[in-house]
């Protein structure tokens, strides 16, 4: 499955799962660009390092996806975007009649209206371009829900409607869009939490992951960026030409209960 001579676009991605999807892209032979609020050295670091590693061209963009402006800004930089992929995302904890107001917008606006602001900067392009492949990083919360979550939950079911939309108003050109809708991954954020929920809950690290913290997921293991990666390469290759407009769930069994 060969990007080469591709260039992809991927938001929030300078660490977690954007980073993981990026790596995967740039294995298959995409040159990415690499996204997030900040534009720290490091930062650019990455990107060259990630560039050397695979042999691709490899940017780092910095633009703030809860300003609209800046999603499509982003977007008008990179100047080239065949592969987008809607990583970005924020999450807060609280019930509805204290969850704070502008926690709602701030998720409102990184988690879904910025994968709205920069798939209509990308399509043009696409278009011109005579190909296009759109990847939306929703959630097994954009298919059900959990308590206290709700500006997440609505932001990801939002995604995934979006995602349904884009398809069908590409539907006739070689333009496709999807979501991925993972369960819980392993990342660095993840792996934080660990200790301190062995502590919380008094048991071992694998006892603690098995019954807490993949209490809802079923085959008791992360998922993982790398999975996450090669999905989103695969929904880019010719063998996905016609998969659009739906979900791929990498959740373990989360959504089949």
């Amino acid at each position: 499955m060969t990007l080469k001579g591709k260039t992809a676009i991927i938001t929030g991605s300078n660490s977690g799962i954007g980073l993981g999807v990026a790596r995967e892209l740039a294995r298959a032979g995409a040159n990415v660009v690499l996204n997030s609020f900040t534009d720290r050295p490091e930062d650019h670091k990455l990107a060259e390092d990630l560039g050397k590693e695979f042999g691709v061209v490899a940017r780092y963009i910095k633009a703030d996806m809860s300003s609209a402006e800046e999603c499509r800004a982003l977007v008008e930089q990179a100047g080239i975007c065949d592969i987008l992929v809607n990583n970005a995302g924020i999450q807060y904890v609280s019930p509805i009649d204290k969850f704070p107001a502008d926690k709602w917008n701030a998720i409102i606006a990184i988690n879904l209206s910025s994968a709205f602001h920069t798939t209509a900067a990308a399509l043009p392009m696409m278009r011109e371009a005579g190909w296009g492949r759109i990847v939306n990083i929703a959630s097994a919360h954009g298919l059900t829900a959990s308590p206290y979550k709700s500006a997440y939950v609505a932001a990801k079911h939002g995604v995934v409607g979006l995602t349904k939309v884009t398809a069908l108003e590409t539907a006739e050109e070689p333009i496709t869009c999807n979501a991925i809708c993972p369960g819980y991954v392993l990342t660095p954020l993840v792996e934080a939490q660990i200790p301190d929920q062995m502590k919380t809950h008094n048991m071992g690290r694998e006892e603690v992951i098995k019954k807490v913290m993949l209490e809802r997921q079923p085959s008791r293991e992360f998922a993982t960026v790398e999975q996450l990666g090669g999905t989103a390469v695969f929904l880019c290759s010719d063998a996905a030409a016609q998969i659009t407009g739906t979900t791929i769930s990498v959740d373990g069994g989360w959504t089949a209960l």
